[in-house]
């Protein structure tokens, strides 16, 4: 499994989330953000490669299909309902991102 981990600056949420997930067996991980000044923008190259997408708010989602929606054909996109309130590898964030995404990434 190719799971993509998207939230706005790919500086904290995302970030955590590709580097927890790194290490699980059969999972590849990838993390980017929206805005355009995210250390890590995304790409469609990475939509492509990802077998699913996983986003932090919902709002998240909506920026995502308005500005991929042609990249987005069959790709499965969850929403964790993660607000902008943790630090980088908080261990709550890590906690959210295990309850949240594992079940879907076992």
């Amino acid at each position: 499994m190719r799971a993509l981990f998207i939230c706005s600056a790919n500086k904290l949420r995302s970030p955590t989330a590709e580097h927890v997930f790194s290490s699980w067996s059969g999972v590849e991980t990838d993390s980017a953000g929206l805005n355009q000044d995210a250390v890590v923008e995304l790409s469609r190259d990475q939509i492509e490669w990802a077998t699913v997408i996983f986003v932090m708010e919902q709002t998240h989602k909506n920026k995502l299909r308005k500005k991929y929606r042609d990249a987005l054909n069959g790709k499965r996109i969850i929403c964790l309902g993660i607000p902008d309130e943790y630090e980088c590898m908080d261990p709550d964030l890590i906690r959210l991102l295990e309850a949240n995404a594992g079940p879907f990434l076992r």
